[in-house]
């Protein structure tokens, strides 16, 4: 077997750099051949080569890195028929999908030890715009923070860096006419925000759908109906406090296989896909469930099913979508 590490030597503060030598010999005992691949500044570096290790032939890519290192190596491999397994060691700022994943995030040598673990999970994987997503996708006021904060401020200050800046955005909250569609349902109304969560953590927050089940199939979808920074602040806390937000009268909750999202009154709704820009509304977000394999460490998710009848139509999808994209 060959796995592959795709790594980004600036995460960490550099400290995933220096453990590398024993987390690929954790991995060699597990029986893999590795081998490694320091990402570079140039865009889209690990999805490129998660790709192009994928086509070789490897057998396990590991994602070494933040949320973003992830889903670049998961947007690499997701319109390939024949798809490698995905281990996480998670070197990041706030390393979500790690911690949706119960993998060690202050240690990365046990986080290697779950790869060689190799529990499997099946997980869905998101799409919007041409782009693909993993954890979270969202739009409106605040949901630009993550790519408005500068990756040094982040790489300094952690999630210190992303309550700064939302607390100096927060009194520019203004109202947006939003109409949503979703399985057995349509919002039409003013809001301020809208979450299509795949997994229970986001920024942090490890409580944003307590009853979330990994590769059901199924977005988790959040729309804020007010701007209130009042109410705002009290949403977050409900959040804070268990996940009683899920009940409070400015918040639509629903469970959906998609959703799609429009300004109605000519604002702009920029999209946030895992962290990063996605583009603008008029989107439509489709769930492909189970598409890929991760290694993680959690017991309660959904039961695997047979995708391959629908793997053809996926494929098709893709390359229709990358056309029109080009023209």
């Amino acid at each position: 077997m060959r796995a592959r590490v795709i790594y980004n030597p600036s995460a960490g503060r550099e400290v995933l750099t220096k453990n590398m030598l024993e987390i690929l010999r954790i991995l060699e005992r597990a029986g893999y051949e590795t081998s490694t691949y320091a990402t570079t500044p140039e865009p889209h570096s690990a999805k490129n080569e998660a790709r192009r290790a994928a086509l070789a032939g490897f057998d396990l890519l590991v994602a070494a890195g933040g949320d973003g290192t992830i889903n670049e190596v998961v947007s690499g491999i997701a319109s390939l028929e024949k798809r490698p397994k995905i281990g996480i060691i998670p070197a990041g700022t706030t390393n979500d999908y790690a911690r949706a994943l119960k993998i060690p995030r202050m240690d990365l040598l046990a986080a290697a030890e779950v790869i060689a673990a190799d529990h499997v999970i099946p997980m869905d994987v998101g799409q919007a715009n041409g782009q693909y997503f993993v954890n979270i996708a969202a739009g409106g006021y605040l949901t630009d923070l993550t790519y408005e904060v500068p990756a040094k401020l982040k790489t300094i200050f952690g999630y210190l860096a992303y309550l700064v800046k939302g607390a100096e955005k927060l009194p520019s909250v203004r109202p947006i006419h939003m109409r949503v569609e979703y399985e057995g349902g349509v919002y039409d109304g003013m809001g301020s925000m809208f979450f299509v969560a795949m997994t229970n953590s986001t920024g942090g927050f490890e409580m944003l759908d307590p009853d979330i089940v990994l590769g059901d199939g199924k977005f988790s979808l959040f729309i804020l109906k007010t701007a209130n920074v009042f109410e705002i602040l009290q949403i977050i806390g409900a959040v804070l406090n268990g996940g009683r937000h899920l009940n409070h009268p400015q918040v639509l909750y629903t469970k959906t296989s998609f959703v799609k999202v429009e300004s109605k009154d000519n604002q702009r709704i920029m999209i946030n896909l895992d962290g990063e820009y996605g583009g603008d509304s008029p989107t439509t977000f489709i769930n492909h469930q189970q598409h890929i394999q991760i290694i993680g460490n959690r017991s309660d998710y959904a039961e695997p099913i047979d995708t391959s009848e629908h793997r053809d139509a996926f494929i098709d999808m893709i390359d229709k979508l990358d056309t029109n994209e080009m023209e």
